[in-house]
């Protein structure tokens, strides 16, 4: 296709891939966002097929579509899997050791990484030792395996230090001895759903509303800003933290009141100027002149032609959601634990100062994600820049 016949959209989406760090992160975003909503898959201590007395079982699917309305986690006893203790739901790490030893056609395969965001791993990370006297406890110089690597021995003390590829944790374990690399996988996946819930629904509130006011104008705009100005002035952490303190905040709860309370207003602003803009050149008054109803010369006509600041924006409010999530959790307003969320790990290890590894690697991964993201903004507004494509060129 030659340059001349080229769309200015085709033009702007040629432009945005020259900028190499802006569509790479792009592409590492989805990749990364598409590998976490398939966690339950690869990170999940329940398999993906277990053929147990000629019954097949699969957990971990079922987990990945607990999300759909009608679809619950069923219980998986014990007792069904001969498996004794005094756990009520099945063990199935342990159950694969059995399973390993026998002859009589079970089988189960495990995800590639078989530990869960919520599971409570304390149980696991006993520090084993040689009661060399046998008197039941450990006594200092008694072997033992240092299973938190403090140099000591400290009893179903998690949390545990990075254990690399090697080991059986990556980023070790926190406090409450869960898995770290999994809860930052699981908060990554928490956290851009959040920001992208919010900027959708942002978007259809405020170019339906801001559509409508810089269109008809007059007194809808007068009582539509007047408006915005009453919603700006309210304090939207504060109110947040307020109304959350009342109920048992979800992703999709939290979500909705983000954008009512505040969401929907900055892009409202962008829509309502491009449209003031926009209704008074020669195209509208051509459109009004041919009959076109008002709904069809707003949305088939105008919003075409306000389309770029609307793009530029998307990513910055993105930005500003994940931020409002992790600020939410980290003061207790959010997502309540044992939820992976960010701000709820960053809570946890400040509270852990003394095990580096629970702040730096969530603090690592918040920083790059946000750097990210601010890559694509600035090369979203580089390739929608008027100035560079622009209809009257």
């Amino acid at each position: 296709m030659s340059t001349a016949s080229e769309s200015i959209l085709q033009k702007r989406i040629k432009r945005f891939k020259s900028i190499k760090r802006g569509y790479y992160s792009l592409l590492l975003i989805i990749f990364f966002y598409i590998i976490a909503l398939l966690g339950p898959l690869w990170i999940n201590n329940k398999p993906l097929i277990l053929k147990y007395d000629n019954k097949y079982y699969f957990p971990a699917i079922i987990d990945l579509l607990d999300f759909l309305p009608g679809v619950n986690y069923p219980l998986y006893e014990s007792k069904t899997f001969n498996q004794k203790g005094n756990k009520i739901e099945v063990d199935f790490r342990k159950l694969k050791k059995e399973i390993s030893k026998q002859d009589n056609g079970n089988f189960i395969l495990m995800p590639m990484y078989p530990y869960h965001p919520h599971e409570d791993l304390k149980d696991e990370l006993d520090e084993e030792y040689d009661d060399d006297n046998g008197n039941g406890t450990y006594d200092f110089g008694e072997p033992f395996i240092d299973e938190n690597r403090d140099g000591k021995w400290s009893e179903n003390h998690p949390p545990t230090l990075p254990a690399g590829f090697k080991g059986r944790h990556l980023l070790g374990t926190d406090n409450t001895g869960r898995d770290v690399f999994v809860r930052i996988v699981d908060g990554y996946k928490i956290s851009i759903t959040f920001a992208i819930i919010v900027t959708v629904l942002s978007y259809i509130i405020g170019i339906a509303i801001g559509a409508c006011l810089g269109y008809f104008a007059g007194k809808l705009d007068l009582f539509g800003v007047r408006l915005m100005e009453v919603f700006s002035a309210v304090p939207f952490l504060f109110t947040l933290m307020i109304l959350a303190s009342f109920m048992q905040p979800n992703v999709l709860l939290l979500a909705t009141m983000s954008v009512l309370l505040q969401g929907w207003i900055g892009i409202t602003y962008y829509v309502r100027g491009e449209f003031f803009r926009e209704k008074a050149k020669d195209y509208v008054s051509a459109a009004v002149s041919m009959g076109a109803s008002p709904s069809s010369i707003m949305f088939k006509h105008i919003l075409p032609n306000s389309l770029t600041p609307i793009i530029t924006w998307a990513p910055f409010s993105i930005i500003g959601n994940i931020g409002t999530l992790v600020s939410l959790d980290f003061l207790g307003y959010g997502l309540k634990p044992p939820t992976s969320s960010w701000g709820n790990l960053l809570s946890q290890a400040l509270e852990n100062l003394d095990n580096w590894h629970m702040l730096i690697f969530p603090v690592i991964v918040l920083t790059v994600t946000i750097f990210m993201i601010t890559f694509i903004s600035e090369a979203v507004r580089e390739a929608f820049d008027p100035k560079i494509y622009s209809r009257l060129r």
